[in-house]
Formats: structure tokens, C-alpha cells, sequence
């Protein structure tokens, strides 16, 4: 989920509470605070362990609260990861190391490090897109068979999409949940889920009925909001489309900025079309 904030720049706990309640209500069956559409990089541990908690607060028990805690500093993710797991959340969402592009070796240390810290499930998260490097199946699969509570990954590198030993597979892009879903993976941590989560849990119950290609049917009818969550750096789209459904503010954290004019109106274009806004 995004991180809502207020005009004063902080984050806005009250606003994430009913943005949290919005998503279990239209689809979800739980809520990731704190990854990349939460801008966590730019979060405060205080920050985003108030996320976590006040989040826990409103949705706990209703639904999977899922806190993000990788960082490219392995002491910082154990220590955020052994914290959010005393703030109670279900499970941890941990990211391949950016910037400082560790070898195999490092990798397999840093995972172990963060799993042996908490004994909550870990979400691997691999995004070459946004780490640098890639963690290809067979390492994925070598993380999980030496650590027991590593149970899934969030799979965001769609070249390399499919079943991998030991760890069920995310759709960690939109466009790939259905594929995701028909190849045996088990849901998707996603972003348009925020705008369309209703139509994108038909989609996860019809390949739960195997009803696959009425699956298909929504997925095509979904796919021009998908390229409008990606017109621009993710969260700036999905930010810009929760303000103007009225759910959310599309204030942002810089390095992030709200969303341009033009992209203002191929977020709202899309979002008519599909009748969610009324054509202005």
C-alpha cells in the first residue's frame, strides 16, 4: 500500500488506517505497508514502524499485514526486521540489497542474517529493475532451502517467471499476476490492486475455480490501467488516481513528486475509460 502523507510532510497514520481498510474491503487479503509503493526508503524506522502499527490496529486479524524491512545494510534489516516483528507484523518483505551490489555469497549471508532475526515468514523481493542485480531461480531456491521461515517470494523480474522449490511465487508486477496465477504461484503483491482490487480478486478466485478463462476476460479488460500505473515511477501514478477517486492524497516524499499534468491526464483517461471517474 502507498504511505499516505500530510501537509505537513509527515506520514498520515489516520489516512494509512482507512486506506487499509479500503483494500481488505475491495479485494485484498492483506496489505504490504512499507515496500516501494510505500516509499520506504525515504521512512523513518519510527516512521514506519508507527505505519505498521497503527495498520496492525485497524486491520489486524481481518487481514495479512506485511512489513517491508530490507534495506542494502544488513544490520539495518535485522534490526527493522527484528522490530517489526515485535510490533506485531505477520510476516517480512525483504529486498535484494540496491546500490552496493553484493556477489552470491553476499546475498545468501545477508538473507540468512535477516531470516535468523525473526521468526515471522521472509518474502524474498527480487526487482532487478530497481536493484541492479537479479537473484536467478537457483539461488532462490538455495536461500530458501537453508533458511525454514524463507517461505515465497515476490518475483518482479518477468523474464524469469515460474515455479521455483521451496518458496511460493508473488506477481510482483501487475501485468503478470494472471501468468503468475496459471503457472502455480500463489497471488501477487501488487499496485493497481489500490484502484481495481475487486476485479483483480475475480481474477485470483476464476483461476481458484479454474475458471481460467474467464480470468482471462477481466485481465484483458484491466490491462489499460495496468500501463497507466506505470506511465511514470511507481508510486507517483497510483498516488495520482487514489486522489482522484477521493480515497487518498497524492502528496509524495521527494525524491518523489506528485504527478505532471500529462500524466495527471493519462492516469484520469484511463481511469474514465474504464468508469471508474465520470468523463469530465
Amino acid at each position: 500500500m502507498v504511505t499516505p502523507f500530510g501537509e505537513d510532510g509527515g506520514v498520515d497514520t489516520d489516512a494509512a488506517r482507512r486506506l487499509a481498510r479500503h483494500l481488505l474491503d475491495h479485494g485484498s487479503h492483506g496489505v504490504v505497508v512499507a515496500g516501494t509503493t510505500g516509499e520506504n526508503p525515504t521512512l523513518s524506522d519510527a516512521e514506519q514502524l508507527d505505519l505498521l502499527r497503527a495498520v496492525k490496529d485497524e486491520v489486524g486479524g481481518d487481514g495479512l499485514i506485511v512489513c517491508g524491512t530490507g534495506t542494502n545494510d544488513t544490520r539495518h534489516s535485522v534490526a527493522l526486521t527484528r522490530a517489526s516483528t515485535e510490533a506485531g507484523a505477520d510476516a517480512v518483505l525483504v529486498v535484494t540489497p540496491y546500490y552496493n551490489k553484493p556477489n552470491e555469497a553476499g546475498l545468501k549471508a545477508h538473507f540468512a542474517a535477516v531470516a535468523g532475526a525473526t521468526d515471522r515468514p521472509v518474502i524474498l523481493y527480487n526487482i532487478p529493475s530497481r536493484c541492479v542485480i537479479n537473484m536467478p531461480p537457483a539461488l532462490l531456491a538455495e536461500i530458501a532451502a537453508e533458511n525454514e521461515n524463507v517461505v515465497a517470494v515476490k518475483q518482479a523480474n518477468n523474464d524469469e517467471l515460474g515455479p521455483i522449490e521451496g518458496l511460493d511465487i508473488l506477481a510482483g508486477n501487475d501485468e503478470i499476476f494472471l501468468r503468475t496465477l496459471e503457472v502455480g504461484g500463489t497471488g501477487g503483491i501488487l499496485v493497481a490492486s489500490h484502484v481495481v482490487g475487486d476485479e483483480m480478486r475475480e481474477i485470483y478466485d476464476a483461476v481458484a475455480s479454474d475458471e481460467v478463462e474467464r480470468a482471462r476476460e477481466i485481465h484483458a479488460r484491466l490491462e489499460p490501467i495496468y500501463e497507466a500505473m506505470t506511465v511514470t515511477s511507481n508510486p507517483i501514478p497510483v498516488k495520482a488516481a487514489l486522489e482522484m477517486l477521493g480515497v487518498a492524497s497524492a502528496r509524495a516524499r521527494l525524491p518523489i513528486v506528485e504527478a505532471d499534468e500529462g500524466q495527471r491526464a493519462a492516469v484520469r483517461a484511463a481511469l474514465e475509460a474504464h468508469g471508474l471517474l465520470t468523463p469530465a
